[in-house]
């Protein structure tokens, strides 16, 4: 949106409407010790020509996946997007809606909710997916709330190899909570350690949590640790990537009981890390304690078709102690980009699209693992992404790489898995076969 400046005439005709003489009356509650009194370093003045021509040449500093060949995953991914999601999505009626949770929200709205939510029922294979969250991270925070209210139980299980991220934004939403939770290591093929979590689950634990495929890109066995969870007593929690679901059996088929995800996958853009879409799914028999709202179809007195709101959970709309979630918004313009690309690829195009990660990175993980000095760091299956170990530290790999404009992957270093020279690689169905054997060039060239 461009910026339209004011006149000084128009300064002072808001300045007489709310009743003050000059700017600076606006301030008289700020202390005078603590306003600045000095001259900005400011540029001269520029014309609309001039200032757009400026930020033009600023903007050529920076660069995108456009630019570069994407290989970064870890939550979020470089897939392509049909050109009309954004045309559909920026349409003034979506575009403008802000944040949809009022009953009075029009029906368009509402059914675009509606159709999202019946497209990730079926995508999840679960009975009941709510109008969505903030992202993956917030979506599996809520999720384990959920468990909590529902068993009554004190505790949590948590593999490692959920996304470290995830795993913060969980320990900041259970703070001061009073639940405990357990965090299961990894076991040598980058899985969940099951023998461990046979070890620790008790009757005191209210769900276990697993990523699938997990952070460090692996398959889990998700009907062992179904069938290790449920003997307990307690709620199977999993976040998923949308995408695999092409591919990969749904978490409905495996008895989950609460399944999230990040939706940032479905027709959403990297944005600078955000906003995302959070995925949130359940059994029936739990869509009374589910977070979020829920969009129904139902019929008006003239017997025409409508869309209502059903459920609404958080504490300002029902009393505070019935209240699942203080969630304040669904991300609907996010959950309405999700629609418009499941519509437009249907089954048969997300099928098509897990294929193709699936088929690309395995022809470059069988390459790289070529490489003198380089191997894949687990032997577990993969859907699109996974970890080598590397020769030199990766962040060397990664700088290196990026002068042939390649963003290689993540330095594992940093996480929590005392993991050295590791780097985790994401191949989506965008890259060619030309910027793959490129990718493993770069290598050799180390």
């Amino acid at each position: 949106m461009p910026f339209i400046p004011t006149t000084e005439k128009e300064e002072q005709e808001m300045l007489r409407s709310i009743g003050v003489e000059k700017f600076e009356d606006l301030l008289e509650t700020v202390p005078e010790i603590i306003r600045f009194h000095g001259e900005f370093n400011l540029p001269e003045p520029a014309s609309e020509l001039e200032a757009f021509q400026l930020l033009r040449r600023l903007s050529k500093k920076n660069h995108s996946v456009q630019d570069y060949a994407c290989f970064l995953g870890g939550g979020a991914y470089d897939h392509f997007i049909p050109a009309a999601v954004n045309h559909i999505l920026l349409r003034s009626e979506f575009y403008t809606a802000y944040t949809p949770y009022q009953p009075e929200v029009s029906q368009g709205n509402l059914q675009a909710a509606f159709e999202y939510q019946s497209m990730i029922s079926n995508l999840t294979a679960m009975d009941v997916t709510n109008a969505s969250m903030y992202d993956a991270g917030s979506a599996l925070a809520e999720a384990a709330l959920m468990a909590y209210h529902v068993k009554s139980r004190p505790e949590l299980v948590v593999s490692k190899t959920v996304n470290p991220f995830y795993r913060d934004v969980l320990q900041t939403y259970l703070h001061g909570q009073n639940i405990r939770i357990q965090e299961i290591d990894l076991s040598p093929d980058g899985t969940t350690d099951l023998t461990r979590l046979q070890k620790i689950i008790s009757d005191k634990t209210a769900g276990v949590i697993i990523q699938h495929p997990n952070f460090l890109g692996n398959l889990e066995n998700v009907q062992e640790i179904e069938a290790i969870t449920h003997s307990a007593g307690s709620l199977f929690i999993t976040s998923n990537d949308p995408i695999s679901l092409g591919l990969l059996a749904p978490p409905g088929a495996y008895n989950a009981d609460i399944v999230t995800g990040e939706g940032q996958v479905l027709g959403n853009p990297l944005a600078f890390g955000g906003p995302y879409l959070g995925i949130f799914s359940v059994k029936q028999e739990f869509i009374r304690k589910m977070p979020g709202r829920l969009i129904g179809k139902t019929v008006d007195s003239a017997g025409r078709p409508g869309f209502v709101m059903t459920l609404q959970t958080r504490e300002q709309h029902i009393r505070r102690e019935k209240a699942t979630s203080n969630i304040c918004t669904n991300n609907a313009l996010n959950a309405l980009a999700a629609t418009v690309y499941l519509s437009l690829l249907g089954k048969q195009g997300i099928q098509e699209v897990a294929n193709q990660c699936l088929q690309k990175s395995h022809y470059l993980a069988e390459k790289i693992a070529a490489v003198p000095g380089f191997e894949l760091k687990y032997s577990a299956p993969f859907f699109k992404e996974f970890v080598i170990k590397t020769p030199i530290p990766a962040a060397k790999v990664i700088t290196k790489l990026r002068e042939r404009k390649i963003l290689a992957g993540i330095d594992l270093s940093k996480f929590d898995y005392q993991l050295e020279n590791a780097l985790l690689v994401a191949v989506t169905e965008k890259r060619s076969q030309a910027e793959l054997d490129d990718f493993v060039k770069g290598l050799k060239a180390l």
